[in-house]
């Protein structure tokens, strides 16, 4: 097994099925984890995360990332120790903030984000310890509850909350509160500088250190032995994340003048056409600034960019050959 960490990332561009298979193949080449999104309306996390404990032994299984706005408080920790009931010690809980204009497309307003995932946190992780709650807070009120086992394990459980976080106010709480962060893709590795200072700010404030949090990292991967196919597959997400999350661009220094020159083009939920229209305004150094895209050697060489900035373990979300991209890092990603 390699000595270098590496994970899976999984949305919907895979039936269930494979992805199932893509899990099990992962596990067998030494892989540590699968995390499954949960962004856009499409597929929730806890099903594919059940599906993917159910057929795995060692793998860890992570939501890449829930958010903590659309699961009532008992709800979600009553989740996630039926899954730590199917994966013992397998289960990690990432969560994240979510985004607009998503999230108040469904009538949901994101007010006060720093101080929601707070008590989220606390509420969540004193309930996976077993513990008998009552909170009363601005965002999540509970009383005298707890997660009631009858025939089940009844000791805490261990389930780490890594909190998914783009800007520096996020990133600093979870340095403070979290077991880990789940640091976000189609950023440039020098973002990850910037996060690290914050995640070490929030660190101090609970006496720790930089190094007691995990700092996973999504790393989009476009690998192909055709190293033109393999950035073509990349530019169409890239052109699709201008359009739709530009902070993360901008997070990254992609300039405002083409920000707008994609918004001329895309409208949101974006279409296909309009993303086929607006790639041919992407450059290729745009591509491979916040992407592993290219030849085998190019996508290790960008995984090392953000691992030396500050990232524990890529999270590769495979564009085109999922099983090329898991042989290409079974021997890891070390020069």
């Amino acid at each position: 097994m390699s000595k270098d960490r590496v994970a899976l990332y999984l949305q919907d561009a895979h039936s269930l099925q494979e992805g199932m298979e893509l899990v099990q193949y992962a596990e067998a080449k030494g892989f540590e984890a699968v995390w499954q999104a949960e962004s856009r309306l499409v597929r929730d996390a806890i099903v594919p995360m059940a599906a993917f404990a159910a057929v795995t032994s060692k793998i860890k299984v992570a939501s890449g990332v829930i958010n903590n706005w659309t699961r009532n408080i008992g709800l979600l920790a009553s989740t996630f120790l039926t899954l730590d009931d199917l994966a013992p010690d397998r289960i990690i809980c990432g969560i994240g903030a979510w985004w607009d204009p998503l999230a108040s497309k469904v009538g949901i307003q994101r007010r006060k984000p720093l101080k929601a995932m707070r008590e989220t946190v606390e509420v969540l992780r004193r309930l996976l310890n077993m513990e008998r709650v009552t909170f009363h807070g601005e965002f999540h009120y509970v009383d005298d509850i707890m997660l009631d086992v009858v025939y089940g394990r009844k000791e805490p459980r261990n389930v780490p909350i890594y909190i998914g976080a783009t800007g520096m106010k996020m990133m600093e709480l979870a340095g403070e509160i979290a077991d880990g962060v789940c640091l976000n893709y189609l950023v440039h590795p020098k973002y990850n500088l910037q996060a690290m200072d914050a995640l070490e700010r929030g660190a101090k404030k609970a006496g720790r250190k930089l190094e007691d949090i995990d700092r996973p990292q999504l790393v989009i991967c476009s690998v192909d032995h055709d190293r033109k196919k393999a950035l073509d597959k990349a530019r169409k997400m890239i052109t699709q994340y201008l359009g739709q999350q530009p902070h993360l661009m901008k997070a990254s220094g992609v300039s405002q003048e083409l920000l707008d020159e994609i918004h001329q083009v895309l409208t949101w939920p974006a279409t296909d056409e309009e993303i086929e229209r607006a790639m041919h305004l992407v450059p290729d150094d745009v591509v491979q600034m916040c992407t592993a895209s290219g030849s085998p050697e190019e996508v290790k060489a960008k995984v090392r960019e953000y691992i030396d900035n500050g990232a524990t373990c890529p999270i590769l979300y495979p564009l085109g050959d999922a099983r090329l991209m898991i042989d290409i890092f079974a021997d890891g990603y070390s020069a």
